[in-house]
């Protein structure tokens, strides 16, 4: 059972949970008036963030990581970017992985080319590299870098270590410059929720199943949204650490800001096996802490789960399925046509419904959620004797680092598997984003992965290219396998079965991780590859800006997967103009030819022509703009012109920041939203010098419209809660209202200055 508290609660010595309406009990058991400002500050998160704050103002963080990682579709740019502003050496731990363009399979030499770009930036510039195959990113950080009390920033949306008591953040590439420039992570002091956690997992039940729970109670409804989820309570220490980490990674999917953990003598031993014992803190609530929510679990009620898709948050359990696959399939079956824009029938599930039996035909337990050791060997026991079948279904398993790899070979695991007819592979995280082992068309994939999102596996709707993901625990996964695949819950399977302990040995990472932090060396050239491209000049901000509407998305949700296509794409993310060529590809085809139309006049203008001349239908614009008040004596040259993308909740998913980049180097200068689906998504577009506003109505325009947003400028250092703007046709112009959330002074000089690289030039230069 989940139970979401409606309001506040106090923690009182870390086992007693107090609604914050019940201040007889609070009394009662703390003798002592309770200030709850003060009991704000007993909460595990704040003392991590005001160790790493440096504005002097808990309410306004400025924040300074302690180490930052990125992988091979981020690194290059962020390199690049922060190369451009200025930037000489690494000031900070930066570990650069090659966990996502591993397998360098398409676009040539251009993968292996950002792989030696990795290597001789981190020798330039003191870094440290992990080549392809070794790790994937995030558990090379848990190894490796994770400490009690610390911070660290990623370039990757599932940068989560709180249960190794780091409180760490993913965010898209242009916060992670701003580290490298000395400067700092700025956020308004995020609300805390506690996550409770009594009982223990029962037989059968892996981190997924936790996991999964816990995100379809509170993605819907926001409740943990941008905010720290503390997990704590005694059913914390029924859970060893590699199994916390299997649920801690999928905090990302509940769009929380961050995680952390209490710590516990299994935190020490983690930390200890791993050569870093002195890395251990005991971190636990103060004997009074307030939250701002709760979220309270009890892990012996939970049942192994499915999340069908297409969203983390599409959760069942496996029992409830099984006894009704034809309602609950049909459902998700009218949500694939919707995606597709194809006939509703096209792409069946209720097909795979087979004497009354659900069968899968794929399976997948990889990267750094399923790789974990525990999780891999659990599924090992399972299918130990057993065999997946010569029919069509398949399991690919990849452990998650070359260290877990070899252990699992030495308690003969990897040989279980592989009697039992699964294929092992290295470390890599292609099944999560559509770079590995893609499904067939019009099969069910059960994955333990992190996302099930449309378009992420490897399949294409708009090309009728149509797979389906849903996400399940090895352990269910494994069940599922060795009956053949048919759908099958691990708890019909366990039998108390004890995973052996972990015996880490790092003799891969000494042979071939390069370790370079605090030994730059500015004699080492960087090696550019032909795909590996520089930053297009981009404009600053003008007073009057000109929007064309190139795209409207009135989905629930826009994720960054359909803003810029995971998978194949990945090749080409060296290369801003190449990379924006798939913006918005498999959800709006038309989107990139339009906003380059008006790329062309808006550079047209900065060259000094006049956009009246330049495209002939603006002149009928700017005539129905001089007629609006006050703005009689508008001048076209001076007005400054881009593409818009309209999206009710934009940005659900992945910290890439290419997700913005790409609509600002085809010309993009805002997006309106009804809201925005994470920080991280926002930020990017701030980033990137795109005005993040919001509209409260439906949107009354469409494709090929114009908005005209007379004195931005003066908007951005005002409130900006209520800034007029203009829908703009040949004959008329309709008044509607934008607003823009916080932002910081900072944001709004990047987003004058025309993006982060122009501020700081302008910074360097002044």
């Amino acid at each position: 059972m989940i139970e979401l508290y409606d309001g506040g609660a106090y923690l009182v010595h870390g086992d007693r949970l107090v609604k914050e309406a019940d201040a007889a009990e609070l009394a009662s058991l703390t003798g002592a008036p309770v200030s709850k400002d003060e009991a704000k500050k007993g909460t595990i998160a704040y003392s991590i963030l005001e160790a790493h704050n440096t504005s002097g103002n808990m309410n306004q963080l400025k924040l300074k990581f302690d180490a930052m990682a990125s992988h091979d579709i981020t690194f290059v740019g962020i390199v690049q970017t922060a190369k451009a502003s200025g930037m000489t050496r690494f000031p900070l731990p930066y570990v650069l992985t090659n966990c996502h363009n591993s397998l360098c399979a398409v676009g040539g030499t251009i993968n292996e080319d950002d792989h030696i770009f990795g290597l001789t930036a981190a020798k330039r510039y003191g870094g440290i590299f992990v080549p392809p195959h070794i790790a994937v990113i995030h558990q090379y950080m848990r190894e490796m870098m994770a400490g009690c009390g610390k911070m660290i920033l990623g370039s990757d949306s599932h940068t989560r270590y709180g249960a190794l008591g780091t409180m760490a953040v993913g965010e898209g590439g242009g916060e992670l410059v701003k580290q490298l420039l000395c400067d700092t992570y700025d956020v308004a002091c995020p609300e805390v929720v506690a996550v409770y956690l009594e009982g223990k997992p029962g037989p059968g039940v892996g981190p997924h199943d936790v996991a999964l729970a816990i995100v379809g109670a509170v993605f819907k409804n926001g409740y943990v949204k941008n905010k720290v989820m503390e997990f704590v309570g005694p059913g914390v220490s029924s859970m060893d650490t590699d199994y916390r980490n299997g649920v801690d990674v999928m905090t990302t999917e509940t769009t929380c800001l961050s995680s952390i953990w209490r710590t516990d003598e299994d935190t020490k031993a983690f930390l200890t096996m791993h050569g870093r014992g002195d890395e251990y803190q005991e971190l636990n609530p103060a004997d009074v802490a307030y939250y701002d929510g709760v979220v309270k679990v009890d892990l012996s009620t939970i049942k192994p789960m499915i999340a069908l898709p297409f969203h983390p948050s599409n959760t069942y359990e496996i029992d409830e399925l099984i006894a009704n696959p034809g309602d609950i399939l049909r459902s998700v079956e009218k949500e694939a046509a919707k995606i597709s824009g194809r006939p509703e029938g096209e792409f069946k599930l209720t097909d795979k419904i087979v004497n009354g039996k659900l069968t899968v035909q794929q399976g997948i337990i990889a990267g750094c959620a399923g790789g974990n050791y525990t999780s891999v060997m659990a599924a090992a026991h399972i299918l130990k004797g057993k065999d997946c079948g010569s029919d069509i279904f398949t399991l690919a398993v990849y452990p998650s680092s070359q260290p877990v790899f070899m252990d699992l070979v030495k308690k003969g695991a990897i040989s279980d598997l592989m009697a039992a007819g699964a294929t092992v592979k290295t470390a890599f995280c292609g099944p999560c984003f559509g770079a590995g082992d893609t499904p067939a068309n019009n099969t069910l994939s059960i994955r333990h992965t992190t996302r099930n999102f449309p378009n992420r596996e490897g399949s294409k709707p708009g090309n009728g290219q149509m797979a389906a993901v849903a996400l399940m625990d090895a352990r269910s996964i494994a069940a599922t396998a060795a009956n053949g695949g048919v759908l099958t819950s691990a708890a019909t399977v366990a039998d108390g079965y004890q995973i052996p302990e972990y015996e880490f040995d790092d003799s891969a990472y000494r042979s071939r991780v390069y370790q370079g932090y605090q030994k730059a060396d500015e004699n080492e050239e960087v090696v550019y590859g032909p795909n590996i491209k520089d930053w297009p000049e981009m404009s600053p901000l003008a007073d009057n800006i000109l929007l064309k509407v190139c795209s409207k998305i009135m989905d629930d949700v826009t994720t960054t997967d359909e803003l810029i296509p995971s998978g194949e794409t990945s090749s080409y993310r060296s290369n801003p103009l190449g990379l924006a060529e798939f913006t918005l590809s498999r959800r709006d085809p038309a989107y990139v030819g339009k906003s380059k139309e008006v790329d062309v006049i808006e550079k047209a203008r900065t060259r000094g022509e006049n956009p009246e001349k330049t495209a002939p239908e603006l002149a009928a614009i700017f005539d129905t703009i001089r007629t609006i008040p006050g703005n009689e004596a508008v001048k076209a040259e001076d007005t400054e012109i881009g593409s818009m993308i309209y999206a009710r909740k934009p940005g659900d998913g992945s910290a890439r920041e290419q997700a913005a980049s790409c609509q600002r180097v085809l010309g993009g200068l805002a997006n309106i939203a009804r809201e925005y689906a994470t920080k991280r998504y926002r930020s990017n577009v701030m980033n990137w010098g795109m005005l993040p506003f919001l509209m409260d109505e439906e949107p009354e325009f469409e494709v090929g419209d114009y908005i005209y947003v007379p004195g931005i400028l003066k908007a951005l250092d005002g409130t900006m809660e209520d800034i007029p703007a203009y829908v703009v046709k040949a004959d008329r112009a309709s008044k509607i209202t934008l607003h823009i959330a916080d932002m910081t002074e900072d944001e709004k000089k990047i987003v004058k200055a025309g993006c982060l690289i122009n501020y700081n030039r302008n910074r360097n230069n002044a």
